[in-house]
């Protein structure tokens, strides 16, 4: 079925540079408040025309991203600018604003008849450093050949052949719990950019198999209390392949700051002069629990959690947590690396001051198909986690949002 814009001629497709130039938006409605954003990340300076705006589009004013005249369009309001966007409910306003554009010869865009527009504009999206646009006179059609470009650059199964956005340089990369799809946007891109990938145990494994043969990955074989990869050693696999020019992408599991020695590497890096690139990741400490039903913070119930690692017992001159502490707060305690000490962590914590019978979950393998959930109180936690052959990687969950779930 044919449109009236089948007899269009096509549109000549620029980038415009916007930024520090005057962009006027007429009306404060939904088309507007989709449209913002991307002229507020063009930097562009913006006066919005609107006697009312939407919730969303007021905070922008508020926020000084924009200049809000709370009223109708009035004949001169163009005036010196480069841009125009018509998005009123008024017809006849929108006419005006249009035929004003053209006289001044401004570019503008409307809302409620792309054939009496001089410009148009395109669905677009961004994947780093690059913005995809697409129009083709029919916004739903655009939005979804836009979404597939730019969910195939990021995946990595569209891209220029042996193209390469980095060089000489480390990206530490937050994986996230386990699920592959849990990796950021941002994470993705670099991994599918990467040269080589140093990689976790507990990095989403699928992610490594979507690689291309050319990408040399090396496995850091940091297995708990098992064989491993010398943190030292792994910073000098960060920098020996970084100074040979290629990009290197140390692929963790959850989020590199968190109980992830990231710090250690990027600081080996910096030293070794060799930029560094962090990608916060999605950490096991919250998501997990989530996955599990769990809410580590819900009203009423508790106001505070605390993230703890369990990777040395209570009575260990190396501890570094003041388990009396965590004992007296009231709010949750999410326990990592925490299985094979859970005995004496349990221990301190009903000496400390917690009741023995306040819920613990332990969550195994969260996020991943092999997910499962315990169920246990402090006081039979250590035997219930024996009983059902809980092994790492798990989160323990100490506290009263136990129970809400289920």
């Amino acid at each position: 079925m044919r449109s009236q814009l089948d007899d269009v001629t096509p549109p000549y497709l620029v980038g415009l540079r916007l930024e520090g130039r005057k962009v006027v938006v007429l009306g404060g409605g939904q088309v507007a408040q989709r449209r913002l954003p991307t002229l507020i990340a063009a930097g562009a300076r913006i006066d919005l025309i609107a006697p009312e705006t939407t919730p969303a589009v007021q905070a922008m004013a508020d926020a000084g991203e924009l200049v809000w005249h709370q009223r109708a369009y009035a004949p001169g309001d163009l005036a010196e600018a480069w841009y125009v966007l018509v998005a009123t409910g008024d017809p006849e306003a929108n006419a005006a604003a249009s035929a004003e554009a053209e006289a001044n010869r401004v570019f503008c865009a409307r809302s409620d008849d792309a054939t009496a527009a001089s410009a148009w504009t395109p669905a677009s999206g961004r994947h780093g450093a690059t913005t995809v646009a697409v129009t083709s006179g029919d916004p739903r059609h655009s939005a979804a050949l836009r979404d597939a470009v730019v969910a195939g650059l990021r995946d990595g199964s569209l891209a220029a052949a042996h193209h390469r956005g980095h060089r000489g340089g480390v990206a530490l990369v937050g994986g996230g719990p386990g699920d592959p799809e849990l990796i950021t946007v941002k994470g993705r891109r670099l991994l599918a950019e990467a040269d080589v990938v140093v990689a976790d145990r507990l990095a989403p494994r699928e992610l490594l198999e979507e690689l291309p043969p050319s990408v040399e990955v090396i496995d850091a074989s940091k297995i708990p209390y098992g064989r491993y990869m010398a943190q030292e050693a792994i910073n000098a696999t960060l920098v020996e392949h970084a100074k040979q020019g290629k990009f290197v992408v140390r692929l963790k599991g959850g989020d590199p700051f968190v109980f992830g020695r990231g710090m250690e590497e990027a600081l080996a890096c910096a030293e070794a002069g060799i930029p560094v690139t962090v990608v916060p990741g999605i950490s096991s400490s919250i998501s997990v629990p989530g996955a599990a039903g769990i809410p580590v913070t819900h009203r009423g119930v508790t106001h505070e959690f605390t993230v703890i690692s369990g990777h040395v017992a209570p009575e260990d001159p190396r501890s570094l947590v003041n388990w009396e502490a965590a004992a007296r707060m009231q709010g949750t305690l999410v326990l990592l690396m925490a299985v094979e000490r859970i005995a004496a962590i349990a221990a301190a914590l009903v000496a400390g001051g917690r009741s023995p019978e306040t819920p613990v979950a332990v969550v195994q393998e969260g996020t991943t198909a092999a997910q499962r959930t315990v169920r246990a109180t402090l006081a039979t936690v250590a035997d219930v986690v024996a009983a059902e052959g809980v092994r790492p990687p798990a989160v323990v969950v100490v506290g009263d949002v136990v129970a809400l779930a289920g």
